[in-house]
């Protein structure tokens, strides 16, 4: 048996905002949450904090509802619901993570007493500091402004290391993999690099936030529960969106 064999990985990020998307937690199946995924997705984290790594939560609402989805709507009020939708998410994980034995607190940022707690920047570090998961709902409580934008601002506000962004694509590629099976996925860009060319790893106002305060977003893929605990230990998995240099996969 090798001596280092039993050894655990240390963390490379101390305290990190996770952005989940809608899509994620519905998982590809019938209905708008997938639980045993979301499951998964619990004993994954309760597995790094365990290592000492503190998390904060957004969470995207992709798969109830988006503002977008109201054509024929007023946009604000369609935001309305989306908000809404996000608070439906972030209750359903936080059963999931309290069933597993995560202790865990919702902060909306639209006050609903009766079912979270009103998002206060120092309450919710000391939740964190504490040892707590810290799921924001409501996105911002703005309309126009994205959960990935919400993402980067809470990042900001509690003093994270790392935002990252699990998405139902593996990386930042050069083109869109879908639609062109000769893309190339990058290793790290730069985040000048994402407004000038238009890639869609995320919106524009979240990028050009995260370069402004100098925040890294770590994009890859949550097909595996698994990968959000590979990014926290230090494993070369999806695109480092920071300051520098861009790198493309070989």
């Amino acid at each position: 048996m090798c001596e280092n064999e039993n050894i655990s990985p240390t963390p490379i990020y101390k305290r990190v905002l996770l952005k989940l998307s809608g899509e994620a937690l519905a998982a590809g199946k019938k209905g708008i949450l997938n639980y045993e995924y979301i499951g998964e997705i619990a004993e994954v984290i309760k597995r790094c904090t365990a290592m000492g790594v503190q998390f904060g939560i957004i969470v995207g609402a992709g798969n109830i509802w988006r503002g977008r989805h109201g054509e024929s709507m007023d946009r604000t009020r369609a935001d309305h619901m989306g908000m809404l939708a996000t608070t439906i998410n972030a209750l359903a994980i936080q059963d999931a993570f309290l069933s597993h034995g995560i202790d865990t607190r919702v902060m909306t940022a639209i006050a609903m007493h009766e079912f979270a707690e009103p998002y206060i920047r120092n309450k919710a570090v000391s939740h964190l500091e504490r040892g707590r998961v810290v799921i924001f709902g409501c996105g911002l409580g703005i309309p126009f402004i994205s959960t990935d934008t919400a993402a980067v601002l809470r990042a900001a506000e509690i003093n994270a290391d790392v935002v990252l962004m699990a998405k139902n694509v593996d990386g930042v590629y050069n083109a869109d993999p879908k639609l062109n099976p000769e893309a190339k996925k990058f290793n790290s860009i730069d985040y000048m690099e994402i407004l000038i060319r238009g890639l869609g790893a995320m919106d524009t106002t979240a990028t050009s936030l995260s370069m402004d305060n100098n925040i890294p977003v770590h994009v890859f893929g949550l097909d595996k529960a698994e990968n959000i605990y590979k990014v926290i230990i230090g494993e070369k998995l999806g695109t480092i969106v920071k300051g520098g240099n861009s790198e493309n996969e070989a």
